[in-house]
């Protein structure tokens, strides 16, 4: 099984994820921020990933800092667990709609972290999540867990569903990348040899 369980402690936060790559969509969060728990719930079910996340942060000044390094601490964990990456399909995509809202995510579990964020949300607040902090969690996230990203929201009305359509997508995405090809064998998905 693709598990692992890495720790962050800080002066700012204190993190614990625990993911299983091979899991059924199984989801436990205790975050503080119940809108980002809403949208990693998503990447959860339909990305098929176990997550068992708990984080305490400095909320009382602002979620900056919760929802980076939870990002981070997420991007660890898949790093970890995702192992040595032969055999699997390595790139993923996904196309999301939700009513008038379409987002499309492209990934590259490549080694090398980047990403390209396209989204422009029709308000800065959903309820009382800032998200600027969408970009602040996915960049944590590839940092730490060596991918490439693209994410674009295609259109959307609604903030909720612009956000929503992201994660989910990213879910779908992740999952695809992740899949263990049987065409591949034990071979790696690279001319290099090694990602």
């Amino acid at each position: 099984m693709r598990t692992a369980t890495v720790s962050r402690d800080t002066l700012e936060t204190q993190i614990r994820v625990s993911i299983n790559l091979d899991g059924t969509g199984k989801a436990a969060f205790q975050t503080g921020l119940p809108f980002l728990d809403h949208m990693l719930d998503q990447v959860a079910r339909h990305g098929l990933v176990d997550l068992d996340i708990d984080a305490k942060g400095d909320l009382h000044i602002d979620a900056h800092h919760t929802a980076e390094d939870i990002g981070i601490t997420l991007g660890q964990a898949f790093a970890q667990a995702v192992g040595n990456k032969k055999g699997i399909r390595r790139y993923g995509h996904a196309y999301v709609p939700l009513d008038e809202a379409l987002s499309r995510v492209v990934i590259d579990l490549s080694g090398r972290p980047g990403m390209e964020y396209n989204i422009e949300f029709t308000r800065a607040r959903i309820g009382d999540f800032d998200v600027d902090l969408f970009r602040e969690f996915f960049q944590g996230f590839i940092n730490h867990a060596g991918v490439t990203l693209h994410i674009d929201n295609l259109r959307g009305i609604n903030a909720h569903h612009q956000a929503e359509t992201v994660f989910k997508a990213f879910g779908r995405a992740l999952r695809m990348a992740l899949e263990v090809d049987p065409r591949m064998g034990d071979a790696m998905p690279s001319t290099k040899g090694s990602l």
